[in-house]
């Protein structure tokens, strides 16, 4: 029996020890379910504090439940280090690091590489390597493969390669791990096999593909898909505020068509480690192709300049009364990315506040999930969503709708508010005070 088919027996039979290296929004909760599973689970991460919590059952992510960390540790499933000698014992090495963009907003794989150099280093017979980052197509047959088969070992005879993207989306409680289809691919049809057995533990529904390319490929087009809808939607916005229409009622108005419309919402920008960077990471690679990515570039120019059009209204706005925006009390409720998480990733907000603030405005900012945040060198610090701060500030301009606002109460107490999400359209009052995207 080769040490491949070996592993095929060790994940069926629930003796393969599952490796995660990674324990952030995608590699804590996927430790979980193969924990629930029984399955035996060590988890991998640069950083110390993270290790440390998990060691003490501690969950730092809004989306995990302490109890269930607390739970896989007290009975040994789970275990967490930053001690990477330990992947040498996993057969199972799900690799689920950040993949952010760098300043010049190219691919940056550098935690990737990273992982991946730890790992080729004690690679031995008998392992799966699957790939779950997102990144451009051709990454793991590119880069991975060689890297590990520079240690002699054999790929489809060893060794085992495949890519299972990532499909978490933070805050949604309709759809858990386990429920949501997971994509795989292999380099060779027994690496897709291996890897079809190993996601069949955790998820309901596993859908193989030809290759590692084509699940590369799958994650991009998803992410890119939202990216070049939610810019029409942006780009929609754009268009009402210059014809005098209300944005919100045409989309709900074309959203009741049952066929042929699937509705987007307009805001602020994008945000978040998955929709502003998978479409760069795919027009990056068709740039070293000679081929462009016109919708891709279109998107990500309409959708980048949704901070500039919130700072332009919310001058426009104080305009109207004879306020200067320099000098002008402005708060911002939310910095989150999206609403009721804590990650401000890419989050438009940064933008906003940045814009606002080099036009002269005193910005401030209230977010539940966020205590504090940097732009350009200056920490801001959470204030608290007091009477007295609504009413003290000129305008408040609302950039994340966390469900824990209560919005009629800054509808009753602030003098002017600009709403990027829609938030108030429902309270009583707001027609009088609020001017929406």
């Amino acid at each position: 029996m080769s040490r491949l088919e070996d592993l095929r027996d060790r994940i069926e039979n629930g003796e393969a020890v599952i490796g995660v290296v990674g324990l952030g929004y995608v590699g804590l909760p996927l430790a979980l379910e193969f924990a629930k599973a029984r399955y035996s689970v060590v988890g991998f991460d640069v950083d110390p504090k993270k290790v440390e919590a998990v060691r003490e059952g501690v969950s730092y992510i809004e989306d995990v439940e302490q109890s269930q960390v607390a739970s896989a540790v007290s009975e040994g499933l789970l275990t967490a280090t930053t001690d990477f000698t330990e992947l040498a014992r996993c057969d199972v090495l799900n690799v689920c690091v950040p993949t952010p963009l760098t300043k010049q907003r190219d691919p940056d794989v550098s935690h990737l590489a990273g992982a991946l150099e730890e790992i080729r280093k004690r690679l031995r017979a008998g392992q799966l390597i699957v790939l779950g980052s997102t990144t451009y197509p051709g990454t793991t047959h590119e880069l991975l493969v060689p890297l590990l088969e520079g240690t002699g070992l054999r790929l489809g005879q060893d060794f085992a390669v495949a890519f299972a993207p990532e499909r978490i989306d933070p805050a949604n409680k309709a759809f858990s791990v386990r429920e949501v289809p997971k994509v795989v691919g292999g380099e060779t049809p027994l690496c897709t096999e291996l890897a079809r057995k190993t996601f069949e533990i955790v998820c309901d529904t596993v859908v193989p593909v030809s290759s590692t390319q084509c699940a590369e490929m799958v994650k991009l087009l998803e992410n890119t898909f939202r990216a070049i809808n939610i810019g029409l939607a942006n780009e929609c916005a754009l268009m009402c505020d210059r014809l005098g229409l209300d944005v919100w009622e045409v989309m709900e108005a074309a959203a009741t068509k049952p066929y042929g419309f699937m509705k987007f919402l307009p805001g602020p920008g994008l945000g978040g480690h998955c929709i502003p960077v998978d479409p760069t990471y795919l027009a990056w690679k068709m740039k070293s192709l000679n081929f462009p990515a016109r919708f891709i570039e279109l998107a990500t120019e309409i959708n980048g300049h949704m901070p500039e059009h919130v700072v332009s209204k919310v001058s426009e706005i104080l305009n109207e009364d004879r306020i200067a925006v320099n000098g002008a009390r402005i708060l911002v409720i939310g910095v989150a990315y999206k609403a009721n998480v804590s990650d401000i990733r890419e989050s438009p907000a940064v933008d906003v506040i940045r814009g606002l603030a080099e036009r002269g405005g005193e910005v401030s900012f209230h977010d539940p999930h966020v205590p504090e945040v940097e732009v350009d060198g200056k920490t801001y610090k959470r204030v608290d969503l007091s009477d007295d701060q609504l009413s003290a500030s000129d305008v408040v301009v609302i950039v994340t709708d966390h469900a824990a606002i209560d919005w009629q109460r800054v509808v009753n107490a602030a003098p002017r508010v600009f709403d990027t999400r829609n938030a108030t359209r429902h309270v009583a009052g707001a027609a009088e005070k609020v001017r929406w995207l």
